[in-house]
């Protein structure tokens, strides 16, 4: 059995509520009484990409199990690649920040989905080519292509203005790899859906939810800050498909 604690939008920010989220959620998680095997936080790790932020990113992920990141909108690659150093095994410098990781018997391929500047999310021409090559043709044991744009339309007026763009080419490079899921964030939002043959899967957001648009609303935002902060919790076993669970300690 591998088990993988799947998080993602921390957005820190200094702020006492920010962190009390986050912590809410790795002190869940360490009270687990099997570790997990990895902690995954699919992107927007700071909200502004500052680097006091991905100090304060650091210390709060500071566990006593791997630990793997990779940037989302509101990250920005250098003070990122600077403040998350011990975290993040990336060649060159700036944007993408690209990583293959191996933590026990499973993959990760972390995908830059992220657009300098702006908050949609596109995966260039180079970094296409750059999946092609890392993704194998085969593999003994589980392995997990992660990005924190999900490569869907998400039907929502506002989510969708920053959605991940040009997915074809994606779809192209993606099927047929003996990939074991597609793991995502950017959303807020638990979801489960399909993309190139693969199971796609959403983790919560930390700092807030986004409903969809015809769901209520605790203000006339369309975030919705009051939620239980989630995470998803990925369960595979040889032989079986992949389990996943959704929770929201509180």
């Amino acid at each position: 059995m591998y088990v993988i604690a799947h998080l993602s939008d921390p957005h820190l920010d200094g702020s006492e509520e920010a962190r009390s989220r986050l912590r809410r959620i790795t002190s869940y998680v360490a009270g687990f009484k099997r570790p997990v095997d990895v902690v995954l936080v699919t992107g927007d790790l700071a909200d502004h990409g500052a680097p006091d932020e991905y100090a304060e990113v650091a210390s709060e992920l500071s566990l006593e199990v791997p630990v793997l990141v990779l940037p989302g909108n509101h990250d920005v690659s250098s003070p990122l690649r600077t403040g998350l150093a011990s975290f993040v095994s990336s060649p060159g410098e700036g944007h993408p920040v690209h990583q293959v990781r191996d933590v026990g018997e499973a993959r990760f391929v972390l995908v830059d989905s992220t657009v300098p500047g702006a908050d949609h999310g596109l995966i260039s021409a180079d970094s296409l080519a750059w999946l092609d090559g890392v993704l194998p043709s085969s593999f003994d044991g589980p392995l997990f292509v992660a990005m924190h744009h999900p490569p869907l339309d998400l039907h929502h007026p506002v989510m969708d203005q920053w959605k991940l763009e040009q997915q074809a080419p994606l779809a192209e490079v993606l099927t047929g790899k003996p990939i074991t899921a597609i793991l995502t964030g950017h959303v807020h939002t638990p979801i489960t859906t399909t993309f190139a043959g693969h199971p796609v899967l959403g983790a919560p957001g930390i700092r807030s939810t986004v409903p969809f648009d015809f769901e209520p609303t605790p203000t006339d935002s369309f975030v919705d800050p009051t939620a239980y902060p989630g995470l998803a919790i990925h369960v595979h076993t040889p032989g079986e498909p992949l389990q996943t669970a959704f929770r929201f300690p509180h």
